[in-house]
């Protein structure tokens, strides 16, 4: 039969439910956390609300990165003992190099996301135009879709740069390595990641990373693997200007994908995660009682309310 209920991501309702039921059937439950979410705006204040309570009856959360955790934290008023950090990983047989793919006379910057504004997009349609008025040998290569696509093609029209700035459209996951090899620096413009898993694609493939200096991106690759920069324009052009003049040429892209399939691995999460289960298996179950009151924590008039709906 089924021992644990293991859920993701806050947003999820079904996730929510899942955690709450497994208390209520004295299953043993873990969730794992994937985003980071604010503090003063309604959204994230009804959503710190729900999960405090949902998370008031968990028996282990794993988070993907250290920054993840402290927000996770504060978020959802958790004891932190019981809060792990397994970072995400890649399968590297899937992204592997090729620099044969690679256009030997130009140099190409790959972008591949969602073209939306929390990817950084807005930052994206101001730093094209200086890179490739500085730099005649960088071509730009964008995969991805998103309602931000409009300003980037615009910027593109505007500029008159249809011949260094390809378009892809959205790209299946099983072609994103494909399109990761075409190109020799990977640019990466979030405004907010709780680990960015994108990066880690990239740079198994054997690219340089250029990346906004934003929640736990720091976490993901050693600074010799990675340019870091603040989430504005001219930082980022500076450390693309820096990688696209220099770096990229000292690269050997097997060995950068050696590093990263040394580094990370799903066999590493999955032993990790099983250390999980077996702590939350050898937890004593939640009474009625004991979920009453821990539901009462919540606080307030919120703490009584969610104790008449348990009942």
């Amino acid at each position: 039969g089924i021992e644990i209920v293991h859920s993701h991501q806050a947003t999820s309702t079904l996730a929510n439910e899942a955690i709450t039921y497994a208390a209520e059937l004295g299953m043993a439950s873990v969730y794992t956390d994937h985003s980071l979410f604010g503090f003063d705006d309604i959204a994230s204040i009804i959503l710190n609300r729900v999960l405090k309570v949902t998370m008031s009856t968990v028996g282990s959360v794993i988070c993907v990165s250290h920054t993840c955790r402290d927000n996770f934290i504060l978020r959802a008023k958790m004891l932190p003992s019981i809060v792990h950090v397994i970072p995400n990983a890649v399968v590297p047989t899937k992204f592997t190099p090729d620099p044969s793919k690679r256009d030997k006379n130009r140099v190409t910057v790959v972008v591949v996301s969602r073209l939306v504004y929390r990817k950084g997009v807005d930052l994206l349609v101001g730093i094209i135009p200086q890179i490739c008025k500085a730099f005649p040998q960088v071509d730009f290569l964008i995969g991805g879709d998103g309602n931000k696509k409009l300003s980037l093609e615009e910027m593109v029209e505007r500029e008159r740069l249809q011949d260094r700035v390809e378009f892809l459209g959205f790209v299946p996951h099983r072609f994103v390595r494909d399109t990761l090899v075409r190109g020799h620096v990977f640019l990466n413009c979030s405004l907010t990641e709780s680990f960015c898993i994108a990066i880690l694609e990239a740079s198994s493939a054997g690219l340089v990373v250029v990346s906004t200096n934003v929640g736990g991106v720091p976490e993901v690759l050693p600074p010799d693997m990675i340019h870091l920069a603040d989430p504005d324009v001219d930082s980022l052009v500076k450390e693309l200007s820096h990688a696209v003049s220099e770096k990229f040429e000292n690269v050997d892209p097997f060995k950068f994908h050696q590093r990263v399939r040394e580094m990370y691995s799903w066999e590493r999460v999955a032993k990790e995660t099983t250390l999980v289960y077996d702590e939350v298996l050898n937890k004593p179950r939640l009474t009625f009682l004991q979920r009453l009151a821990r539901y009462k924590t919540v606080g307030g008039v919120a703490g009584y309310v969610v104790c008449i709906l348990a009942i």
